[in-house]
């Protein structure tokens, strides 16, 4: 879920002692071999009700020191306005009414929400459903994400000889270490969705976002109709496969993003960029339709043009709070090529 414009600092060898709250429920999970997939790794890390990272009651998105990461809801209310009237404006072109539609927001953090509380917006109500609580969507929906797919669990591999090895996490010696599994077998259904490792250099990693996938496919099926609108970053399966050697998977701790997955368990958020084609598989699989992936630069200005320039005729200070916000969420340089934005209409 982190973002940064930072580069990542290079992997170093974990040094600082394992918690020892975390090495239980390590062991736990992992068994007498002490060893996990590197999903279950990070589902640990991330979800687990007692050490996970999602789980904890402290800040974790903003600008201040304490905090780890920032997105676009850091900026301030504008961001909900900006979404909130691309939503309206794609729901009126689909002939439907807003009035009409409950906006919910998926995984928003318990410091609130996209849409601020008590804050006006074209909707018949909003909520919010937050991590561990259970995912239910009924009726006439928004349904908005902003880096809720980023934050799912990945499974990682690695180009070896020709083939395909599984990467995960060990427990020796009181500390975490990366595992290697050996080859993927042949009826692993993991063979069936990373490129041919015949025709990948020696050493690629392959970080696969299989969890985005499925939780976009449940999120699809459930019994609502109306918008998705999905705010993240990815990149298409051709650019995973053949353009990131190193993988995508990285860590945010205290404003810094580093490669050192295993530093801090359940203390510092882990993220990997989501994989486009499979998402948007996933929702024309469940009978959604117009599913498209743009810039998030291309999605406001295309979706919240007019409210974009009223906000800037108001705003004629170059120096005014707002514009500065508006212009980080627009600018190509900033946040507005970085992240793309996943958009469907779900029929009735």
């Amino acid at each position: 879920m982190g973002s940064s414009t930072t580069p990542p600092r290079p992997l170093v060898a974990p040094v600082a002692p394992l918690d020892p709250v975390f090495r239980a429920a390590f062991e736990r999970e992992a068994g007498p071999d002490l060893t996990l997939r590197f999903d279950r790794f990070m589902a640990l890390a991330l979800y687990d009700p007692l050490v996970g990272y999602y789980r904890r009651d402290r800040p974790r998105v903003g600008r201040s020191a304490g905090s780890d990461f920032y997105t676009a809801t850091s900026l301030g209310p504008i961001f909900g306005e900006l979404v909130a009237a691309a939503c309206a404006k794609m729901l009126t072109a689909a002939g439907l009414d807003p009035a009409a539609h409950t906006f919910v927001e998926l995984g928003a953090e318990p410091s609130g929400g996209v849409l601020p509380s008590g804050a006006p917006h074209p909707f018949a109500a909003s909520r919010t459903v937050r991590v561990g609580e259970p995912l239910a969507l009924a009726g006439p929906c928004v349904v908005f994400s902003n880096e809720l797919f980023d934050a799912q669990p990945v499974r990682r591999f690695i180009c070896r000889a020709s083939a395909w090895h599984e990467l995960g996490v060990a427990l020796a010696a009181g500390s975490l270490h990366e595992h290697d599994f050996g080859p993927v077998h042949a009826t692993d259904n993991a063979a069936t969705f990373f490129p041919p490792a015949d025709a990948t250099p020696e050493g690629y990693q392959f970080d696969a976002p299989r969890a985005a996938a499925t939780l976009a496919a449940e999120i699809a099926n459930q019994p609502w109709h109306g918008l998705f609108v999905a705010f993240d970053y990815g990149k298409s399966f051709a650019a995973l496969a053949h353009e990131t050697p190193q993988g995508t998977a990285r860590a945010y701790h205290l404003q810094t993003q580093h490669n050192d997955l295993l530093a801090h368990p359940g203390e510092q958020d882990l993220t990997a960029h989501v994989c486009w084609d499979w998402l948007a598989s996933a929702l024309r699989d469940a009978a959604c339709r117009e599913v498209g992936v743009v810039s998030q630069e291309s999605f406001l200005v295309h979706h919240a043009g007019p409210w974009i320039a009223e906000t800037l005729a108001r705003e004629i200070s170059a120096s005014s709070p707002r514009k500065r916000a508006l212009m980080h969420l627009l600018h190509p340089a900033q946040m507005g090529q970085k992240f793309q934005v996943l958009h469907a209409l779900k029929p009735a």
